[in-house]
């Protein structure tokens, strides 16, 4: 049933920061409503529109698109204090048809690229020249038609009204809306009037910015936060009232009773839109074929460089490679994906004809012969099995997905070759909405509420981190939230509550880019970020919703380690490595993986892959690309089985012979999505495309087709002659594994780059772990692993030298590595590019005077100044950094005036410069203690590198653990283990009972502790458990860890200052003779050695002025019983042997 009144004019969480209610709360507000259509009008863009469209569409709700513009009151290109913020009108304007959509796509882009001032405006022109299709509403308070009648009177509202219904003929509305504002009223009075005298339809809308009346609150929170602003102020953006909501048809008749032809016109507009966009159909750009090409058709080109390209890859071309490749080329064609393929493979070669690194493929584009031949990948699908269909399935019209990842540093040089090629009009960037998660919308709405930072912080804490946390969740989950929900902060949960998951702000996909036939403009919209950075108005998955182009073009961090270990192997050796040549059988590099050496290695470096490593004990790269696919959630429970089995030491059973055949490379274990296929494929005769629609089914769970896929299966495997129950059993196999099955194209190709980083890791491991450090200079937990793993490869990497590191970190020789001052947080590249020069021009630095003297204080400023003093980078020139502190302000003082000096170019008669200025003296202070010290080095470091304050308790740590990083030691799981270091990276969680439990780490004086805590545990110990905070742990050990070099599951938690007092062992000590003879000692070794236990050994040795030195034992602890107590009485006196 078609309802009376429509709402034309409306806004969702799209209209960035001032619309509190996003696009399913607006559809099922207007379901509930009982309306039939509804508008979408943002302000100044066409974010949600295809969204909308779709998900109108899929609840029988008619979409309206539209968009609140901003028109200039002058030229949109007018762009000075005098066009200011107060100088645009608004305006509504409605696609009535795909021409009107079409122009409204070129509207909302003029405002964004041209006319950007505080917001994206257009102008008149603009109406003129994109007015086809379009439908003219006058809009709010703030548009130019009711400004005009309230500030300048009827008849100048008629010369306004004239230009635009001469804009917009038959199609300008004269809108009226009432929120209860007097000049809405006083507009109604004048506007009704004009509408008559002018023969203009009249037409009423509400302009809903919130989907009920009780949201207004929140509403205003939201615009605060869009502003800048909090609600105390009194001079800020503030909607009056709280009636900007989805009005019903009553509420809206007894407003407008008066004007019943305007509540008439919301239907009859309503009843004049027709629009379809098309999402049937594939735009992509044309491919080109160089004018010196015999061949002018595109699939003949396209099979003339497949061709060409396997000759290159293949000693020889049998007739398996020759079939593959025409069956691939007759999909092809027959999709009409030539121009695609050859796309890619432009753009892929342009990269590696510039040395910008290129991955050897992902996903499921190495499963392609054609992309093989292309060189796009560098995988051969033939030796490794890999199935087309994976990639490419004819039965399934879907674009193919080829994407590519570049070295991180150098992708933008390959987006700027695409624009070049196909136009700037016709390549862009792909936009991305950062969204209110649970944590980010208590911390923005208690800012604008004016709640200290202290409180929320402590609030957003309450919540545990995660893509799926909600605060609906949380609050079911901690006690204390519940609480604080309920009392003082109740307004705070519930205003958070509805803006939770809108959206905050636009930005740029990471990867995605769009490729068009042509201009972008005729197929979406284009924003402009207040960067300047050019993006579609749709994301990644509208774009392909209505066919367009779009690519992965992804910045893979490990091929820039790759291409920067390469360089730093070519300046200190002076060789050139091309890493795509190297041995893939060297036995070095698998014995590498095989001793799970593989930190910094893609792939495998988590503690849990590497101890998998050393049972796998792997000597091919097929045993990396089965590891790389079972070492993930589901299938992980299969791979003790897999190692058993491929040693021998478990037998290979398979439920059916005939499935040996696919499951023979993992030992009758599914690992790979490609093995399904396989399996539909040869027990129920299914083709490789049926086949790879049921794993598509299973995996994705789509229920309905699954049942129907099993059904063939039975079937197909009972005419190929197997029992009905033997093929179900079969099938059930199958749903059980399929779900975690991988793609095995994409597990190849990155088991190819982790071969590569293993090999540099062999071969050139200072390098290697160079470049690994400046690539993760930015994550500091990164940056922790990787020095440790150095320290534990004897690579010593030194701390920041202002007269000796470069920007990045480098080595000094195969056992040394040199800081990378990048790393130093407020430094900055500009300002280290201008000291290195300075230091390689004209030596070293030798005070802080000489520095701030010699470089150019525009770059090198205080704040890098302080961070570089603070890092340590002037302990080689003076170890005081206290001083060096203090010292600041008189240096750059000091500067200054040697600056000036050399400005006046001040000469003598000798012709040398004439040295008027008194070198300063550094002020007497004394240093900071040295845990002060430390904390300063990692507020800019986010790490200890000259020290650690654990080695303030160093020796009680010592005495109590019982667990040496240095040991290299496989500790059996559920061992009890005692450890004492710093809590970092603590997270709060919650189980399965919504009980509390935390995730944290230790940072121990020989490595890193991964550790979990439970809610019993929890709940004795959280408030020891702060970050920073020095604890012992005692627990046992789990085999589940991450980056750490152990996992603990902790059962208790001791502050380092009562660990003696808590944890201590019975000590036996003894206190030995002044010149104890070297007999004497001998028997006492001897005897402890006959009393060997669990208690520590602890030898008094008397010295001079009275003292007497302690020494725990490390090799040797003892027992306490009484036979060997006795003993050592007889020796030493009864007054020298005692238990602590």
């Amino acid at each position: 049933m078609k309802s009376e009144f429509i709402h034309l004019h409306n806004h969702s969480d799209n209209s960035l920061l001032d619309g509190a209610q996003n696009i399913p709360s607006v559809l099922e507000t207007i379901h509930d409503l009982g309306m039939d259509s509804v508008a979408l009008t943002e302000h100044g863009n066409l974010f949600g529109a295809v969204s909308f469209y779709k998900k109108a569409r899929d609840k029988n709700i008619k979409p309206i698109i539209g968009c609140e513009v901003y028109v200039a009151k002058g030229s949109r290109f007018q762009k000075d204090r005098s066009s200011g913020m107060g100088q645009y009108n608004h305006l509504v304007l409605i696609a009535q048809n795909y021409q009107g959509y079409k122009n409204l796509m070129k509207i909302v882009t003029h405002g964004y690229l041209e006319g950007f001032y505080y917001k994206p405006r257009i102008d008149t022109e603009i109406l003129e020249k994109y007015n086809e299709g379009i439908i003219c509403l006058s809009a709010c308070l703030k548009g130019i038609l009711p400004e005009t009648l309230i500030y300048n009177g009827l008849e100048a509202g008629k010369k306004v009204a004239e230009e635009y219904s001469s804009i917009f003929p038959g199609r300008y509305y004269v809108e009226l809306q009432n929120h209860g504002i007097p000049e809405e009223l006083q507009n109604i009075q004048l506007a009704t009037k004009l509408a008559k005298d002018m023969n203009l339809p009249i037409i009423a809308t509400n302009d809903a910015h919130y989907a009920k009346k009780e949201h207004y609150k929140a509403h205003d929170v939201h615009i605060c936060i869009g502003t800048g602003k909090q609600l105390s102020d009194k001079n800020r953006l503030k909607y009056p009232g709280n009636e900007f909501y989805f009005k019903s048809q009553d509420e809206m008749f007894n407003l407008f009773k008066q004007f019943p032809q305007a509540l008439e016109n919301t239907r009859a507009l309503t009843d004049s839109i027709d629009l379809e966009i098309p999402m049937e159909d594939y735009h992509l750009p044309w491919y080109t074929i160089p004018g010196d090409t015999k061949s002018k058709d595109i699939d003949e080109h396209l099979k003339s460089l497949c061709s060409a390209g396997l000759r290159n890859k293949y000693d020889g071309i049998n007739s398996e490679i020759n079939e593959r490749l025409d069956y691939e080329l007759s999909v092809i064609k027959k999709m009409g994906f030539a121009s695609y393929f050859l796309i890619t493979a432009d753009f892929v070669q342009y990269a590696k004809k510039n040395k910008i690194p290129v991955g050897p493929g992902r996903g499921s584009a190495p499963g392609s012969l054609v992309s093989y031949a292309l060189d796009i990948t560098n995988i051969d699908p033939l030796k490794h099995n890999l199935i087309f269909e994976r990639f490419l399935n004819p039965d399934r019209i879907s674009m193919p997905d080829i994407d590519i990842d570049f070295c991180v540093e150098r992708r933008g040089q390959v987006i700027d070759y695409l624009k070049s090629i196909y136009g700037e009009d016709s390549v862009t960037q792909i936009i991305t909405f950062g969204k209110m998660n649970a944590r980010a919308v208590i911390r923005d709405v208690g800012r604008v509420m004016s709640y200290s930072y202290s409180e929320v912080d402590k609030i957003a804490k309450m919540i545990p981190e995660g893509p799926k946390v909600t605060l609906d969740k949380a609050l079911k989950q901690n006690s204390d939230l519940r609480t604080v929900s309920q009392t003082n902060y109740k307004e705070l949960i519930e205003n958070a509550k509805v803006l939770e998951g809108m959206t905050r702000h636009a930005s740029i996909h990471a990867a995605g880019v769009v490729v068009a036939p042509g201009d972008l403009t005729d197929f979406v919209p284009l924003y402009r970020s207040s960067q300047g950075d050019v993006t579609t108005q749709y994301d990644m998955k509208e774009l392909e919703s209505i066919g367009l182009l779009k690519m992965d073009f992804l910045g893979l961090r490990n091929l820039t380690v790759i291409d920067r270990t390469i360089d730093l192997i070519k300046k200190r050796f002076d060789e050139e490595i091309v890493i795509d040549d190297i041995d893939m059988e060297d036995p070095k590099v698998y014995k590498l993986f095989a001793k799970g050496l593989t930190v910094g290695i893609f792939q495998f470096e988590s503690a849990g892959m590497r101890e998998f490593l050393k049972k796998l004990q792997p000597k091919s790269i097929d045993g990396l690309i089965a590891m790389n696919a079972l070492y993930r959630p589901g299938p992980m429970q299969n791979i003790d089985k897999y190692i058993k089995r491929a040693h021998g030491k478990e037998k290979v059973e398979y439920v059916h012979p005939l499935l040996e055949e696919a499951l023979k490379e993992t030992y009758g274990i599914i690992v790979y999505q490609e093995q399904v296929m396989q399996i539909a494929n040869i027990i129920a005769g299914f083709t490789l495309s049926e086949a790879d629609e049921m794993r598509r089914a299973i995996g994705k769970k789509i229920r309905s087709l699954m049942d129907k896929m099993a059904d063939k299966f039975v079937k197909g495997a009972v005419k190929n002659g197997l029992s009905k129950a033997k093929a179900t059993q079969i099938f059930d196999l199958i749903d059980k594994f399929a779900q975690y099955g991988f793609n095995k194209s994409h597990s190849v190709a990155y088991s190819y780059i982790a071969y590569q980083t293993g090999w540099l890791k062999t071969h050139y491991t200072a390098e290697f772990m160079s470049a690994n450090l400046t690539s993760e200079m930015n994550n500091t937990n990164k940056v922790v692993v990787l020095i440790n793993e150095c320290r534990k490869l004897n690579i010593k990497v030194h701390a920041p030298d202002i007269n000796k590191s470069g920007i990045n970190f480098e080595p000094l020789n195969d056992k040394e590595i040199s800081f990378g001052l990048n790393a130093v947080k407020n430094v900055g590249i500009k300002a280290l590019e201008q000291c290195i020069e300075v230091r390689e021009k004209s030596g070293e630095f030798k005070s802080i005077f000489d520095f701030i003297s010699r470089v150019d204080q525009r770059l090198v400023n205080k704040k890098v100044l302080e961070s570089l003093i603070l890092a340590g980078a002037f302990d080689s020139i003076s170890n005081n950094r206290a001083q060096l502190y203090e010292a600041i302000d008189i240096a750059i003082i000091y500067g200054q005036q040697i600056d000036k000096q050399s400005n006046k170019n001040q000469i003598n008669l000798f012709g040398e410069e004439e040295n008027l200025i008194k070198i300063p003296d550094l002020p007497i202070i004394e240093d900071w203690e040295n845990q002060d010290k430390l904390s300063k080095e990692k507020e800019v470091l986010g790490l200890y590198v000259s020290g650690n304050p654990l080695i303030k308790y160093a020796d009680t740590i010592e005495e109590l653990s019982n667990y040496d990083f240095s040991d290299n030691k496989i500790v059996k799981e559920n061992s009890i283990i005692k450890i004492g270091g710093a809590v970092t990276n603590f997270k709060l969680h919650f189980d399965k009972k919504n009980q509390q439990m935390a995730f944290f780490n230790l940072d121990c004086l020989g490595g890193q502790a991964e550790a979990i805590i439970f809610h019993d545990a929890f709940d004795k110990y959280k408030e020891i458990i702060r970050d920073n905070n020095i604890v012992f742990l005692v627990g046992h050990t789990s085999s589940q860890n991450d980056f750490a070099d152990l996992k603990l599951i902790v059962d208790e938690v001791v502050p380092i200052n009562h660990a003696k007092r808590v944890l201590k062992l019975n000590e036996v000590n003894i206190r030995l003779p002044k010149n104890s003879s070297k007999d004497l000692m001998n028997d006492i070794v001897e005897l402890a050695k006959s009393n060997k236990g669990d208690h520590l050994f602890v030898v008094h040795i008397p010295s001079e002025n009275n003292s007497e030195r302690k020494i725990v034992s490390k090799k040797m602890k003892v027992s306490n019983n009484n036979q060997f107590l006795i003993l050592l009485r007889d020796l030493l006196g009864d007054s020298n042997v005692w238990i602590d």
